[in-house]
């Protein structure tokens, strides 16, 4: 059984917990400390405030090892404000962990008020549409090193996949579709990580 925890600092925490329940062969586990960060295989950076998780993740002195296990290979999935942790550029601001190579834009789609739901096809996750949820999303500005584009939409790419880093724009963890839970959980059996 892998153990897949999210970052439990703020943001859609429970929502991503309760969608890894619905995953066989998985064991969910919110990370609040460096213990805990330790004990699971991998890791989703849940939605929620960027700058909030960020400023949380440096006070509980957790940004550090968490940039270590990641950068060693420990399989990650950013949504929404975890896309933008993992970005090593993001538009007019200083990167938190720079550790994949896209550049991103926050807020791109607007503010709150300005959310969205639409639908995509994601041929990586599987062939039937995929509910996309839109709050003060991020989309990806560019690419700058090897990626999977896994998906764009009104040409935005808004989830691509480098290695064992994975990010949406959108929130699946607002659905009612775990194909992307599963997916990650994937990423994570393949990758046999654990240190």
């Amino acid at each position: 059984m892998k153990r897949i925890g999210v970052l439990a600092l703020q943001g859609s925490v429970a929502e991503h917990l309760a969608m890894l329940t619905l995953i066989p062969g998985v064991e969910a586990a919110a990370v609040k400390t460096k213990t805990d960060l330790a004990a699971v295989d991998g890791i989703i950076l849940p939605g929620g405030e960027s700058t909030t998780i960020g400023k949380l993740l440096r006070d509980f002195r957790m940004i550090e090892p968490l940039q270590d296990r990641i950068a060693k290979g420990m399989p990650v999935w950013g949504t929404c404000a975890g896309m933008i942790l993992l970005a090593r550029d993001i538009v007019g601001e200083k990167p938190y962990m720079p550790l994949m190579d896209i550049q991103v834009k926050r807020n791109a789609y607007g503010r709150q008020i300005d959310s969205f739901s639409s639908q995509a096809i994601i041929p990586a996750i599987g062939s039937d549409p995929i509910d996309l949820v839109f709050i003060r999303a991020p989309w990806i500005e560019a690419v700058t090193g090897p990626m999977d584009w896994l998906a764009g939409l009104d040409g935005r790419l808004i989830a691509a996949r480098q290695n064992h880093m994975l990010v949406t724009s959108f929130h699946p963890e607002l659905t009612k579709d775990p194909s992307i839970h599963r997916y990650f959980a994937g990423m994570v059996a393949d990758k046999g990580f654990l240190c």
